[in-house]
């Protein structure tokens, strides 16, 4: 391996972990959804002399000197985040999607006010008010959930209930786990009878709307977007505020994220968020976001042609949420252990109205931002379905799972992870 020559040369510990890390990820399929394969051109970005400079502030008001090229880097990145989703406004400091979260909170909210978001265990996130974040300490959180999670839809009347009884600040729209669309409208019409932000989480989907794949929500007249920058987007790991044209949302948020939140930006970091950005922007990234729903209909096919439920029937965004326990009679865990010994990442999740606990729940989550990436089209994702399904069937089976454990090595040295996406 002629990568990472100085890693290796100084301090082989290290080395040794990212080289293992390297080869598992070239030999084997990943299909977290919310994981994907960064360019190597961001790679460079994220690992450049950038990593040596403070520049707490923003550009043209920082705290210290030596400034002209984070200014720029930082410029090119905010910039290039407005053109790509059609905002006034964009905050490319926030750390990841969780800061980018509380630091929107800070900038819209008083102690004690109301978010109106979804429940965790019908698709939404951690940040979005569950009790054992530290959030909730500072804020007041309800929450909405589907109406039958057989369908996805969600219970907007008793949401619009909810949000008339609660007088919420933000009605939060986004999710972690549902694989369906949301109605814009509806969302933003109930922030509007009772006089709330409307806000929306953005950070599965986000590479989907760049792309034009799906809808974007400020077209809908959502206030602002959060995001994270990797996911579908294919950036490095980040977050991302963005608001649609209110400018004084625009600096409360700046003013959020610092003083408010954290101190100097990870420069670097934003220099990969600037390539990335680029990377979106190219016309073959709506290409590249269009495959990646074409391929998570292929293996929505394969489920439900094999009788296994799926969360909300399906999928209409990159990902799918399989009821494993119910219909294969595995937990979550035990399929994603198993599914990693033939080379295939998911995650095991939580399905609505789980019986089972957290950590060993009845559902698998998984997508296709990933193996899109690695250039599979709808008959090899439908194959990498029906191989997921033969080794649940076949965990006793030893040999079996061997030669699926081949044929997915196989799979991947027919499509490697490309250096480049432009």
């Amino acid at each position: 391996m002629n990568l990472y020559e100085s890693i290796k040369k100084q301090d082989k510990e290290v080395f040794d972990a990212i080289a293992g890390e390297e080869e598992r990820e070239r030999d084997g399929l990943e299909l977290i959804p919310s994981e994907n394969y960064v360019s190597k051109a961001v790679r460079e970005a994220q690992g450049s002399i950038l990593t040596n400079k403070y520049s707490e502030g923003y550009p043209g008001k920082r705290y210290y000197g030596g400034q002209p090229f984070t200014d720029m880097v930082e410029n090119i990145a905010i910039d290039r985040a407005k053109k790509l989703f059609g905002a006034k406004f964009a905050n490319v400091q926030t750390h990841a999607g969780a800061n980018a979260n509380i630091a929107m909170y800070m900038a819209l909210l008083e102690p004690g006010d109301t978010v109106l978001g979804m429940d965790l265990s019908h698709g939404g996130h951690l940040t979005h008010g569950h009790p054992v974040t530290y959030i909730t300490k500072f804020f007041n959180f309800v929450r909405y959930k589907m109406k039958d999670p057989d369908t996805g839809e969600i219970d907007y009347d008793e949401m619009r209930r909810v949000a008339q009884e609660h007088k919420p600040k933000i009605v939060l729209a986004g999710f972690s786990a549902y694989p369906r669309e949301l109605d814009y409208e509806k969302f933003v019409s109930i922030a509007k009878e009772v006089g709330a932000y409307s806000v929306i989480d953005i950070a599965h989907i986000a590479g989907l709307i760049a792309g034009k794949a799906v809808k974007n929500p400020f077209d809908y007249g959502f206030d602002v977007m959060t995001s994270t920058t990797h996911k579908t987007l294919r950036g490095p790991r980040g977050g991302l505020i963005l608001t649609r044209e209110n400018e004084e949302i625009g600096k409360k948020v700046d003013k959020a994220v610092f003083p408010g939140l954290q101190g100097g930006p990870l420069m670097h970091v934003i220099a990969a968020k600037a390539v990335a950005f680029g990377e979106a922007l190219h016309p073959n990234f709506q290409t590249y976001a269009a495959q990646i729903l074409k391929n998570a209909k292929a293996m929505e096919e394969i489920f439900r042609a094999r009788g296994v439920r799926m969360i909300t029937g399906g999928t209409s965004n990159h990902l799918i949420l399989a009821d494993v326990y119910g219909s294969l009679g595995i937990s979550g865990k035990e399929a994603e252990q198993l599914l990693d010994e033939v080379g295939i990442t998911l995650n095991k999740n939580s399905i609505a109205d789980d019986t089972r606990g957290p950590m060993d729940p009845s559902g698998i989550r998984f997508g296709t931002p990933a193996i899109t990436t690695r250039g599979f089209k709808e008959a090899e994702s439908a194959h990498v379905a029906e191989l997921m399904l033969d080794a649940l069937a076949s965990r006793d089976d030893k040999n079996k799972l061997q030669q699926i454990r081949a044929e997915i090595k196989a799979g991947c040295e027919k499509f490697p992870i490309p250096d480049s996406f432009v």
